[in-house]
């Protein structure tokens, strides 16, 4: 048997710790029985072997490490740097970078889990932060979207970064051969947009990388399906994640009352109690849960903070996903590409 691919978790990380990490985790364990996964997990051993059962496979797929320390949730990134080592989210990522696992989970504080990641693991070319992704639910299956909220300003370079990071995840995670990728815009014609989106519209829209550029598209397509990848700067791609679940949200306890405001209203809903179940589970965050922070050199994964097992173990999905992909190789040869497309683009203003 080949070398099993083995998953870091931050045990301690998130609102719940190892009262959800560990049925995750045992979830986890389940759906990749045939992919020689492993877990190690970091935190209070005795607390997390408190959560383990006392027999079974799963216990064969385990391994616990003691970390001292954990981030608190509303922990300063400064802080946490300084002061983390030795934490359960640190030392999760630290056995990435030490070889002993393949890729890391955790449900803690994202800004320290950035800070961490890029300060042990270091990123990839020229990059200078990771990117926040988000597989964003919509009418042809997932849409992968970043960035969600790390890199407030980008600009042209930046976003083609995003399109070739984008790209790759997307092959990788929700097996799409060769994936479309779109820029959001306020409109889908060419003229429109700022001047950071109208450089990387010239430069993916000339060819010189291997992706399947589609050109804008605007707030709508998201969840339309109309490209498998979109492309935005963070404060942009923030605000519209948070708008779509304050929505669904909105929508979630507008049928709710509906269905319970009279004895007709609540017959009508258990005849549709099939339909509503599923449309629940389309609207439940926890089914689409792991953001990757792409851009380092190793696998991050970024749990919701407030998921429960089914989420936290889809997390781990993304990030055993990520570990068996070339999808980091892929990556690195795409941004050399852009090294050298822009190393021998034409000074701006210049004629062709």
């Amino acid at each position: 048997m080949s070398n099993p691919t083995v998953i870091s978790i931050d045990a301690m990380g998130g609102d719940f710790g190892p009262s959800v990490v560990v049925p995750g985790v045992a979830l986890a364990a389940t759906e990749l029985a045939a992919r020689n996964i492993r877990f190690l997990l970091h935190g209070d051993a005795a607390t997390i072997r408190a959560e383990l059962p006392k027999r079974g496979a799963l216990l064969s797929l385990i391994e616990v490490r003691q970390a001292d320390g954990v981030i608190a949730m509303d922990e300063k990134p400064a802080t946490a740097m300084r002061r983390g080592k030795g934490s359960s989210m640190w030392n999760a990522i630290e056995a990435v970078k030490n070889g002993d696992a393949h890729a890391a989970v955790s449900a803690g504080n994202t800004g320290a889990l950035m800070a961490i990641s890029r300060l042990i693991l270091r990123m990839i070319g020229g990059l200078d932060r990771p990117a926040i992704v988000a597989s964003w639910p919509g009418m042809n299956g997932a849409t992968t979207v970043l960035d969600v909220g790390a890199n407030i300003d980008c600009d042209a370079e930046r976003l083609v970064d995003f399109a070739i990071m984008g790209e790759a995840f997307h092959r990788a995670v929700h097996d799409v051969a060769r994936p479309t990728i779109g820029l959001l815009n306020v409109g889908s014609e060419d003229m429109k947009g700022h001047q950071e989106l109208q450089g990387a519209h010239k430069i993916l829209r000339e060819g010189a990388l291997p992706l399947d550029y589609r050109g804008f598209v605007e707030g709508d397509d998201l969840s339309k399906g109309v490209v498998n990848v979109v492309v935005t700067d963070g404060f942009t791609g923030n605000v519209a994640l948070k708008t779509a679940e304050g929505t669904a949200k909105f929508i979630a306890t507008e049928m709710r009352s509906a269905f319970t405001a009279s004895l007709g209203s609540k017959l009508g809903a258990v005849i549709a109690q099939d339909a509503l179940r599923t449309l629940k589970a389309r609207l439940d965050p926890n089914a689409v849960n792991g953001g990757p922070l792409l851009g380092l050199n190793g696998a991050v994964v970024k749990s919701h903070g407030g998921a429960n097992a089914l989420g936290f173990s889809n997390a781990i999905l993304v990030a055993a996903d990520l570990a068996q992909s070339t999808f980091a190789d892929e990556i690195r040869a795409n941004m050399e590409r852009l090294t050298n497309v822009l190393a021998h683009a034409p000074p701006e203003g210049a004629s062709s």
